[in-house]
């Protein structure tokens, strides 16, 4: 099974979405990335303690992050994906609840490392850099079933 189409999904498309969205854009430019909230914070950039924890990373990834803007998760956005990565088991649940065809391709983040990712939104930038790397560990046991 090729993912050309691959969504990140989160609460609120500003925090975790954007930056697993953006590691995935810098890692695979051949295939469509997506991201949305299941509440969105619609319209809005990503945060900026997210964006704060993320300079360190390469120039591509700051530059997808700067660009961001949140948008709600549809039904649309679901059908075209081929994999969706959520950030928690409850997240995918809602997912394959509210659309039963997601069931197969909605998986969470750390599927295979078991974790799931804390949602930073409001709290200090620790909880962003923890959630940054959560990410990162999670992401890198994706990248050969991806490629």
């Amino acid at each position: 099974m090729a993912f050309d189409n691959i969504l990140v999904v989160c609460v609120g498309n500003i925090c975790r979405s954007p930056i697993a969205a953006a590691v995935l854009m810098d890692q695979f430019s051949q295939k469509h990335i997506d991201s949305a909230g299941l509440s969105a914070v619609v319209d809005n950039p990503a945060d900026p303690k997210a964006l704060e924890v993320m300079t360190a990373s390469n120039a591509a990834i700051n530059a997808s992050m700067n660009k961001h803007v949140a948008k709600q998760i549809t039904e649309a956005l679901t059908v075209k994906a081929d994999l969706i990565l959520t950030m928690s088991t409850s997240q995918s649940k809602w997912i394959e609840d509210q659309w039963p065809h997601c069931r197969g391709k909605t998986f969470r983040i750390g599927h295979w490392i078991d974790k799931d990712v804390a949602d930073p939104y409001g709290h200090s930038e620790s909880a962003f850099e923890t959630a940054k790397q959560d990410i990162f560990d999670s992401l890198d046991m994706w990248l050969n079933k991806i490629s």
